[in-house]
């Protein structure tokens, strides 16, 4: 075909021609897999929000290897950033993927399943989260991860849903590890799910722990969040694998932290809420001293302050 007769075809067809995808390019952030236990292992993300800088690595994940099999706990922010992932894992194990959990569909977290489902693993999640692939907001949030952070979220990212949705507590066996699965939400989200590895009395907590710094609280339900962390200190974790932020050796005093943290939210500004003070007078009112130093107070307490008070205000309204 020639020059001229190409560019006239597409002039009189142009709705026939589509540019090729671009393909997902390889991530160079480093990133070490880390043993917490006989079994369980995880990675750690950088600091901060997702961004070109640190290519989307900016959440936790991680694996349990058994005899007869892998089973991962979230896939990161991109493809690449899970092929990465999934290097590591054949790096400790020839073994089959057999299971990905999905903690919660909030990009950071799940953007990697399509490669772990290559690899023949079955995804599961809770059952509220059904259909969160095919919301508006979730299109826009993979229109507004593709200027953030191409080419490693591009138009070869698919957002896919679990093949198994659990509709509440879910106990299994693989390869004689044991794992605790729970329904956790709505807390960070609606479908928040935790993995506690019996053996090795490694918890992953997914969003509902943001160790070291203020937690991202958003539009979130505080009280049943505050609830959420009641049910993770109950199940006794030796190490507690936070969605950001390093392992905790002392979950208890972490979990207490940003139960504590959640609980003044709601008490200081459910009580500017209920004496119709305003929310900016409330906020400057309000004592931040031990909060203010800590990463992300800047960023996120406002926010979260704001959307606690939104909530508490509707809450107090008769």
């Amino acid at each position: 075909m020639t020059a001229r007769l190409f560019m006239l075809l597409l002039f009189l067809c142009p709705l026939t021609y589509a540019a090729p995808a671009a393909q997902n390019a390889e991530v160079t952030v480093a990133m070490e897999a880390v043993r917490l236990g006989p079994h369980s292992y995880f990675v750690q993300g950088l600091a901060g929000a997702a961004s070109s800088e640190n290519q989307g690595f900016m959440s936790n994940a991680g694996f349990v290897v058994t005899r007869e099999g892998v089973v991962v706990f979230d896939t990161l922010a991109s493809p690449p950033l899970a092929e990465k992932l999934l290097a590591l894992i054949r790096s400790v194990t020839a073994q089959p993927i057999r299971r990905v959990i999905v903690s919660h569909y909030h990009a950071d977290h799940f953007y990697g399943l399509q490669v772990f489902r290559a690899q023949g693993a079955e995804i599961w999640a809770h059952r509220l989260a059904e259909g969160a692939t095919r919301t508006e907001e979730a299109a826009q949030r993979l229109e507004q991860r593709k200027e953030a952070l191409f080419p490693w979220v591009d138009d070869a990212t698919r957002l896919l849903e679990a093949d198994h949705f659990v509709d509440g507590a879910a106990d299994f066996e693989l390869g004689g590890v044991h794992f605790a699965l729970r329904h956790v939400g709505p807390a960070h989200s609606r479908e928040d799910m935790a993995l506690l590895v019996k053996e090795d009395r490694v918890l992953y907590a997914g969003d509902l722990v943001f160790r070291g710094r203020v937690p991202f609280v958003g539009d979130a339900d505080g009280g049943a969040w505050i609830a959420a962390l009641d049910k993770l200190i109950a199940l006794d974790p030796k190490i507690l694998v936070p969605g950001h932020g390093a392992p905790s050796r002392a979950p208890r005093t972490d979990l207490v932290f940003t139960r504590d943290y959640l609980g003044y939210l709601r008490a200081r500004m459910g009580e500017a809420a209920r004496n119709l003070i305003p929310f900016d007078e409330a906020y400057a009112q309000t004592d931040w001293s031990k909060y203010r130093a800590l990463p992300a107070f800047e960023e996120a307490n406002r926010a979260n302050a704001y959307n606690q008070y939104l909530r508490l205000e509707q809450e107090s309204e008769p």
